[in-house]
Parts: C-alpha cells; structure tokens; sequence
C-alpha cells in the first residue's frame, strides 16, 4: 500500500496569494495519495477587528468565544478552505474541501475551562479521525483538503489547532497504512536562531529537543507543532519533517525522528 502523504499548511503562507498559489501548483505535483491541512493565517484577525470582534490569544493560541467561532468557521471552513481547493482544481489537483463535521471527519472535546479557558477550542485524537472516509476519499482520487473546524457530537463546532488535526490525522491513517507527516509554512524549518535561516538545525530527536526547549531555543508556536510531530512518530508516523513551503519537494527542512 503506497504511503499517504499528510501535508498541513499555515502560517504567512495561507495569507500571501503568490505564495499560496506557489504551493497549490507544488502540492498538485506530489506524487501518491496525500491530504492537504491547512490552518487560517490573519484572515480571521482580520474579520473579527473588522465586525468588532477582536482576536486573543494565549500562548500562541486562539481563544474562540461564541461570536470568534462564527468568525472563524467562516473564515477557515469558507474562504480559506474553498479557495485552496480552487487554486488546486486550476493545477488538475481535484480537491474536496471539509470541515470536521463533514461525513464525520474529525470529532473533536471541548477543552476543559481550567486552567485556562480557551472557550470553543477542542482537542482531538486519533480515534476522533474517521480514517475509513479519507481512506475512501483518496480511493476515489479525491484529495481531501481539511481545515481545523471540527464538531463534538452534540450539534457543536469546535476550533482546533490545525498542527494537532494534522498529527491525529496522520496517526490515525498510520494504523492501517503507511503515513508521512509534512509540515510546511514561512520557515526552512526548526532554527536556532530564528532570524538566521543558515542556523537551521537538520536533525531533532527527543534527547536534543529538550535541550532546545529549555535553552528557550524553540518556544511559542514552534512548541505544539514539535510536541504533535513526536508524539505522531511515538504512534507510528513514518516521518515527520518541517519546512518551508516553497520546499515541499525538495529534501530540505528539519527530519524529526525517535
């Protein structure tokens, strides 16, 4: 069984046109059968100061209020998602954009409110993955472009972290297939210095990732994406890489391995 291809996008990437169409025309390109994630960039930060509804963050998360869950179910589940599925139907990629509610997708837990209550943020796991419908997808030659609005069983959405929904993706897929982990944004990948792209660090596996976590090296963003990427490795992911998006098919980045 050929190896699928889970490959999440985010970052400035999803908010620069040119970039994002450099993307479209590589992902189109990628041979085998693969799923496209993507996150929503400013577009909703953006909407929400425009109808009075400001963005807050905490840790470099998102905190979904009622009204920022419309905000962004609009933007990540309606803009962005269908125009990353234009620009891939323009490059002959036929894409079939879903949220989390869409056939059961992913189904999602509200975060519990202590310690800290990020409101209508859930948070997934692989068993929350419906692989047998991406499965069935992907058979059909669909490529499946998923954002990170999901639902709770209970008539609810939820707003997630797309590096999460990628991770539980790719995990879940892993157990009845091969499957390769690629998460692409603004970056050439992990750095020590974050404004030197020469300091590029090729290679991270647990050991040398706690010592970058506390020299403070990587912090912030960059903590989740590392966090989902081992923990896909632990169940079962071939590969995990980071790194630019204009390097989706070139060998450069950062391999993550045990």
């Amino acid at each position: 069984m050929k190896t699928v291809s889970i490959v999440k996008i985010g970052g400035n990437v999803v908010d620069s046109p040119e970039a994002l169409a450099r993307f479209a025309s590589a992902f189109a390109s990628m041979e085998g059968p693969k799923i496209l994630v993507h996150g929503g960039g400013k577009e909703a930060t953006r909407l929400g100061e425009r109808l009075g509804i400001p963005a807050t963050m905490l840790e470099g998360r998102r905190v979904t209020s009622a009204d920022t869950l419309e905000v962004v179910t609009m933007v990540y589940a309606g803009l962005i998602n269908k125009r990353i599925v234009a620009l891939l139907q323009r490059e002959g990629c036929n894409a079939l954009g879903l949220s989390g509610a869409d056939g059961k997708a992913i189904q999602a837990t509200r975060r519990p409110a202590a310690p800290v209550d990020y409101g209508f943020v859930g948070d997934i796991s692989p068993d929350g993955v419906n692989a047998a419908l991406l499965s069935a997808l992907i058979e059909q030659g669909l490529v499946p472009v998923v954002c990170a609005i999901t639902y709770d069983g209970d008539g609810g959405l939820l707003n997630c972290n797309a590096d999460s929904v990628a991770s539980a993706i790719a995990t879940s897929m892993a157990r009845t297939r091969p499957a390769r982990l690629v998460y692409c944004f603004e970056q050439p990948g992990v750095m020590e210095d974050i404004d030197n792209p020469a300091s590029l660090i090729p290679h991270i596996d647990p050991a040398l990732y706690a010592a970058l976590k506390e020299r403070g090296t990587v912090s912030r963003g960059m903590l989740p994406k590392l966090d989902n990427a081992f923990r896909a490795i632990e169940c079962g992911v071939e590969s995990v890489v980071i790194k630019h998006a204009d390097n989706l098919l070139s060998g450069t980045g950062t391999t993550l391995s045990k």
